[in-house]
């Protein structure tokens, strides 16, 4: 499974989810509380059918039921996580645990979700709470973090006489030349044809300006496509590395499996993309005959004053679904999970508990003192108003579509320009926020 952090830093969520208005005896037994007996069947929903496919999720079944006799879990993996998800809860049977759905709005977590307590008390032992707490109510805790950056390929960079990482956009622009002039790799890889992996770069907002609070003041500001702000650089970057005929030649034949091996052997320079996929990465690397010590990753090439920021936030949100009818059960396993049973380690994702140490993957960003900052939350009332003019102003921030049109724009298989591109995203969004938060 390869999509695993598109719930990451940030979501996009089309639209809220029609509510069956039913319930069942998972939610009305008194005694079913996420503080009773830990006991029962458990059914845990996962997007990481590779785990399951590979046994992984079996050994950690194993050592839950070692340490809780009186549970029995199965799981399930669902290919297509967020859309069977989607259609599952329009019903009270989509599991004990599960990923929280992006297509979930928070204002509608108590009404699918139990509630874990008060955010404040998980404040000191967790990181990455914000994307599943609601008006200071805690719904679930994140499987691990990701950074977002860029993942390069060390040996390619190394060929092509690069000699510092770059901490602007101007001199990551000339070190892909170099890697054009210098090498036979592609320098920027942008899986145009899979599309989800161009959303990936959506997750560098905040850490351009240095601002925890980018994302809430975003929902309210009528140009974010402006130089000087986050989206410009994140989007310009893009644009500029595809204008100057520094990605793939033809971005309709990418492949997202195939880029996987191609940059482990050095055939792509770098991708944009989160630090869950650098383990994917080295995997490739080694099942090919290649040196998982080749992929590298660093901070997005931007800076204040000198100091990189890499933003970084939780994975899949694990909560209890509010129809179980095994809650206690199915909180212990999201704490074990979270941290007892090594998942985080195993992944190299930054773990959730906030004393442990950073996966060995994200030592370069530490050496190159680089800062790590996490997202603050959207002020009350606010939480889910960058989804909704998002999907308002049908700018998809996470996903595909519109990034796809900037291509097609910088490649000229598309009318217009840079200027005339941002022109419209900012008509469009701006329009949206005089409606919704005007």
């Amino acid at each position: 499974m390869s999509k695993q952090a598109l719930a990451g830093v940030a979501t996009f969520a089309a639209a809220a989810i029609a509510l069956s208005g039913c319930s069942g005896s998972g939610a009305d037994d008194p005694s079913n509380t996420i503080d009773g007996e830990v006991k029962g069947d458990l059914k845990i929903i996962t997007w990481r059918t590779d785990l399951v496919e590979n046994g992984q999720f079996d050994e950690y079944i194993a050592a839950f039921e070692e340490q809780y006799p009186d549970v029995s879990v199965e799981v399930e993996g669902i290919t297509d996580y967020a859309g069977e998800m989607t259609t599952r809860l329009s019903t009270n049977n989509y599991g004990d645990v599960i990923g929280i759905p992006a297509a979930i709005q928070p204002n509608q977590f108590e009404q699918f979700l139990e509630p874990l307590g008060d955010k404040a008390d998980f404040e000191d032992t967790y990181r990455f709470l914000n994307g599943a707490a609601y008006e200071g109510v805690q719904y679930g805790l994140a499987i691990g973090g990701n950074a977002n950056g860029v993942l390069y390929n060390k040996r390619v960079f190394e060929a092509a006489g690069i000699t510092e990482l770059p901490s602007t956009p101007e001199a990551f622009l000339a070190a892909l030349q170099q890697i054009k002039d210098n090498t036979d790799a592609i320098p920027l890889y942008t899986n145009y044809k899979d599309g989800w992996p161009l959303g990936q770069s959506f997750g560098n907002l905040g850490g351009i300006t240095a601002n925890p609070d980018a994302s809430s003041e975003m929902a309210k500001d009528p140009a974010p496509w402006t130089e000087g702000k986050d989206m410009y650089t994140i989007d310009s970057l893009l644009y500029d590395a595809v204008a100057a005929g520094l990605t793939e030649e033809d971005p309709l034949t990418t492949n997202w499996e195939q880029s996987k091996v191609d940059i482990a052997t050095g055939k792509i320079g770098a991708m944009t993309l989160g630090s869950w996929a650098i383990s994917q990465m080295q995997d490739a690397a080694e099942a090919n005959g290649a040196s998982a010590d080749d992929i590298g990753f660093m901070a997005f090439p931007a800076n204040v004053d000198g100091t990189q920021y890499t933003v970084i936030g939780g994975d899949y949100n694990l909560a209890v679904s509010r129809h179980s009818e095994s809650k206690a059960a199915a909180w212990a396993w999201i704490k074990w999970f979270v941290e007892e049973s090594g998942f985080a380690e195993n992944e190299a994702m930054i773990s959730t508990v906030a004393d442990a140490p950073l996966p060995e993957n994200l030592s370069g960003l530490e050496e190159a003192g680089v800062q790590l900052m996490e997202m603050n939350a959207a002020p009350a009332g606010e939480e889910g108003l960058l989804n909704e003019v998002a999907s308002d102003s049908q700018v998809d921030l996470f996903g595909n579509i519109y990034r796809q049109e900037l291509v097609d724009v910088a490649r000229g298989a598309a009318d217009g320009d840079k200027e005339s591109f941002f022109a419209d995203l900012n008509e469009r969004w701006g329009a949206s926020v005089e409606r919704l938060a005007g």
